[in-house]
């Protein structure tokens, strides 16, 4: 059975080679069982005939019995329209068609009972139908047809080429008499009797021929289940398989740098969600599997504490450890933050970027070459290849999705044994994309702040209410703090009217003058050099407000600015928002986010602004930008190729995506070979969508 269906799509009867050529260039149909995977994304439902009598002014899908009593070509524009009378016991209305007039005129057969199909058009109090689904009284009888019309997906090359959704419905058709409607059944018998779910053939026959909506939710239920069971399966024995085949160091001391900065020198207790993070770590880095692991947390979480305990351990167990972040200036940052944690213990850090010196880049190779440097933190140029550890342990990567695959495998290079790789992000990912996308790492997360941290104020604020605005940032201002004002554009674009930068620039320094205020300025066109130096005035409190683009999202830690102005803020994304957001509260005085639109807001615009006024939950506010943007959007997820999904949707279908991975761990758990007899439908399905076809090699 399932070699029928690798048949190519050409072969299949009402086909042939030009229709199959466009299936595949549209719809990338290239066989039988392609095809069968084309599932609808809507039913109309056909139980319902109407008398023309009975047509209202709504606009819906009718179905009508009827006969065509006359044809008529009326000239119009540059071609003419076909007009036919059409006709049942209770009135007349009109059929045409604006196209194809020559053809249907020769097949129409009058005064011979037709079922038409389509939207009814009210003119005055006759009805009209635009180009309507046809077919005889006699042939629609004898089809193999449901009361539910699926509706599949489709192009407008394929409508205009002839390739009409009644077409697909009929090759559909022939696909199942070809293959009698039956297929193998890609589940385990516990598993489909433990869910209660329909089987394979049947949920295919009523998803593609629904007899009732009730057949059509069972089988949806169980193609979804599959679909996600199958993501799931892999991207567990991904893990599975890098745990056994990729030995780790051992890291089993947990010494006397880990418990004396522990015992003497934490600057304050460690939330619960730190604690638990940090036993995960430590269990992983106890194994002797190579860590690989995903640290999400907030803005403010935490993160660096425990990226700094996690290197300690590998300190104590005679290793060196690494972190290289995005940009310079978080790089710096973290230099800065981790020396002064580290000020009491003997260690020695250094960091490494591009505007290292020569002279200097020279001693930190030899230091680290020899050994006598711990920690080395830097950018990108912790790549190069002269960069040589005399035994690194462990690497940790700060905003990982600022890295390519290719970048993160130089990082396993520095040692003969993979370091473990410990990878942070303050951007959320939602749990539901966290388990398709990354399913494959183990996710560590820190979903509390630490005390004493005051949640920021987020307000939403008209440009009318501007004057207002301005006079809150003086009072600010005079009481010591300091203010970003962050703009969507660096220059005019000519079919966008919101506000650039510059513009910006020119009436900030008109509303607040100097020299009693000092402004720095910041985009992406300057110079590196120059915006470290803005940055630099800022931070030592040299200048008030920071006028800048999006540069600042990720990273810059000045704890005296609590206030932020977000221009036009319907321009940016929520997950931009939310980390913009995150670049105040880090002090103790209460801060400030204003996000300021003008009064023209679509409604996905109204959602963002009103998501971020409700809540600062990181996690909430990643689930609601996913629902609005797909999972395509966030974090390149399509790269991926594991979210090309057919039927399932990982947002709408969470819950089965829950239930997906919950039976797939628990059978891997029982099997993780899958050799039981009783596994034997899922390996062999398993080795059909998989990359990784021999697990036995790897799973003992």
């Amino acid at each position: 059975m399932n070699s029928k269906l690798q048949t190519p799509i050409d072969y299949l009867k009402g086909v042939g080679p030009n229709r199959a050529d466009l299936l595949r260039k549209e719809l990338g149909i290239h066989t039988y069982q392609d095809l069968i995977n084309l599932f609808p994304n809507r039913y109309l439902d056909r139980t319902q005939y109407y008398k023309i009598a009975q047509l209202q002014r709504n606009n819906a899908d009718v179905q009508i019995v009827g006969r065509v009593t006359g044809l008529k070509e009326v000239s119009q524009g540059k071609g003419k329209r076909l007009v036919a009378s059409f006709k049942d016991d209770t009135g007349a209305m009109e059929l045409v068609w604006f196209r194809g007039a020559k053809w249907l005129k020769e097949s129409i057969k009058l005064n011979t009972d037709y079922v038409i199909f389509g939207k009814a058009n009210a003119f005055g109090t006759n009805f009209s139908m635009p180009h309507p689904e046809m077919e005889l009284l006699e042939e629609h009888e004898k089809n193999l047809r449901s009361a539910m019309q699926p509706i599949y997906p489709s192009t407008e090359k394929l409508s205009n080429k002839g390739i009409t959704n009644r077409v697909l419905n009929k090759i559909m058709q022939q696909l199942f008499l070809e293959t009698h409607g039956k297929f193998e059944e890609t589940l385990s018998q516990n598993l489909l009797s433990d869910l209660k779910l329909v089987s394979k053939s049947e949920a295919l026959f009523n998803v593609h021929f629904p007899k009732n909506q009730e057949l059509l939710a069972r089988s949806q239920f169980r193609l979804k289940f599959e679909e996600l069971f199958y993501i799931q399966l892999q991207l567990i024995l991904k893990n599975l398989i890098h745990k056994s085949k990729i030995k780790g160091f051992t890291f089993d001391q947990v010494g006397e740098h880990f418990n004396t900065f522990f015992k003497h020198y934490l600057p304050f207790d460690l939330t619960n969600a730190q604690k638990r993070v940090i036993k995960e770590i430590r269990a992983d880095l106890g194994s002797n599997a190579q860590m690989n692991r995903l640290l999400q947390g907030d803005v403010g979480s935490g993160k660096t504490i425990v990226a700094l305990m996690s290197m300690l351990i590998a300190l104590d167990n005679g290793f060196q450890a690494c972190l290289m972040a995005p940009t310079e200036i978080l790089s710096v940052q973290h230099f800065n933050g981790l020396s002064e944690l580290c000020n009491n213990l003997n260690i020695r850090i250094k960091l490494l970027t591009g505007s290292t010196k020569t002279s200097d880049r020279r001693i930190i190779h030899e230091a680290l070459e020899n050994g006598e440097l711990d920690i080395l933190i830097g950018t990108h140029a912790l790549l190069e290849d002269k960069v040589k550890f005399k035994n690194l342990g462990l690497a940790i990567i700060d905003e990982q999705h600022r890295f390519g695959v290719a970048q993160r495998s130089k990082l396993w290079k520095k040692n003969t044994i993979p370091p473990h790789i410990l990878v942070m992000t303050a951007t959320p990912i939602p749990r539901t994309l966290a388990m398709s996308v990354y399913g494959d790492l183990d996710i560590s997360i820190i979903d509390e702040l630490p005390p004493g941290r005051r949640p920021i104020k987020t307000v939403h604020r008209f440009d009318s209410n501007r004057l207002k605005v301005l006079r809150f940032i003086r009072d600010e201002i005079d009481k010591g703090r300091q203010v970003y004002i962050v703009y969507p554009l660096i220059q005019e674009s000519e079919n966008m009217d919101y506000k650039d930068l510059m513009d910006g620039y020119e009436s900030i320094s008109r509303d607040f003058p100097s020299p009693k205020y000092q402004i720095s300025i910041v985009h992406g066109k300057m110079k590196p050099a120059d915006k470290e130096f803005e940055m630099q005035r800022f931070i030592k409190g040299e200048t008030q407000i920071m006028v800048a683009t999006t540069v600042i999202e990720v990273g810059v830690n000045v704890p005296n600015a609590s206030v932020m102005i977000i221009e036009s803020a319907e321009r940016f994304g929520l997950s931009q928002l939310h980390q913009l957001r995150g670049r105040v509260g880090r002090g103790a005085e209460q801060s400030f986010c204003i996000l300021m639109t003008s009064h023209k807001l679509s409604s996905d615009s109204k959602t963002r602004l009103e998501t971020m006024v409700r809540t600062s939950d990181g996690f909430e506010i990643a689930e609601v930008d996913l629902r609005l943007r797909g999972p395509g959007d966030i974090m390149g997820t399509q790269q991926s190729g594991i979210l090309n999904l057919k039927i399932a949707d990982i947002i709408k279908d969470n819950d089965i995506l829950k239930l997906a991975r919950f039976h797939a761990k628990e059978i891997l758990k029982d099997d993780p070979r899958l050799i039981k007899d009783q596994h034997r439908p899922i390996l062999f399905t398993y080795q059909q969508v998989a990359k990784y076809k021999n697990i036995w090699n790897y799973i003992s």
